[in-house]
């Protein structure tokens, strides 16, 4: 009996490795839960609007430090309601590849990549706009490589779930354009006193102008810089062409096709 008892108590893990095996499962059952979490939000939002993102909660925490009544700008405005210039000048400036990509632009990330490491650090991301719409939705603001790897999670996701068109529609809706304004019907009436679907060419590139940095930069008061690439995104524009190229973002799925179905 006690050569059995020594031989269980030599064949039995330490304390310490069934902890840590205890801790690598639950954070695996966390991890895991998350991402089902994720992938049930991008469900919702596939035939729901967008009305609130980390993003824009982050923003609103900032703000509310030091103005208690500070209160985000932000109504969301289908598809339909969005001007079709506008459109054009934030898939020239922000991802140009946007209908041909399934959410990662290889050859934007290589020349970004290039750029950081010429500078020595961080001066460019390469991110499409299935990658910005990820961590605007989902995640912080920080560059660190867990982050930008569950932003890549994230991506696979939207473009699994979502349609192309879907994915810019909720992009428009939820992208920063100035100190707590957010989507393009609010940039609109704040910087032009119109609705997103009156927006006119020139005043589209100045929006999509400043998407690199909203808050510092003005769409509606606008330094030499931010008219200089407005006037580049315009040139862009006219070679992309006209509505025919929207028409790419065609919904991927019938307007029949029940919901719940991949």
């Amino acid at each position: 009996m006690r050569k059995n008892t020594k031989s269980t108590r030599r064949k039995a893990k330490p304390l310490w490795r069934r902890l840590l095996g205890r801790l690598v499962l639950l954070s695996l059952t966390m991890v895991l839960a998350w991402h089902a979490w994720v992938y049930a939000q991008i469900w919702w939002w596939e035939s729901r609007p967008v009305q609130s993102t980390a993003f824009m909660s982050a923003r609103l925490d900032t703000m509310q430090q030091q103005n208690p009544d500070a209160a985000l700008k932000h109504k969301w405005v289908p598809y339909e309601r969005i001007s079709g210039s506008l459109k054009r000048a934030v898939m020239v400036a922000e991802d140009s590849g946007f209908t041909q990509h399934e959410g990662f632009d290889w050859d934007g990330i290589e020349v970004a990549w290039k750029k950081n490491i010429k500078k020595g650090r961080i001066v460019a991301g390469g991110s499409t706009i299935s990658q910005q719409l990820a961590k605007n939705l989902f995640l912080s603001g920080s560059r660190s490589p867990l982050r930008k790897g569950e932003e890549a999670i994230i991506t696979l996701m939207i473009e699994q779930r979502l349609d192309k068109r879907r994915i810019f529609e909720i992009y428009l809706n939820v992208i920063e354009w100035g100190d707590g304004v957010f989507g393009a019907e609010a940039a609109a009436r704040h910087h032009f006193r119109v609705g997103a679907p009156y927006l006119s060419r020139q005043q589209s590139s100045l929006l999509a102008a400043v998407l690199p940095n909203p808050r510092e930069w003005s769409a509606s008061r606008p330094s030499a810089r931010v008219n200089r690439r407005a006037n580049w995104i315009r040139q862009q524009m006219w070679q992309l062409g006209g509505s025919h190229y929207l028409n790419r973002l065609k919904p991927s799925r019938p307007d029949w096709w029940p919901g719940w179905m991949p």
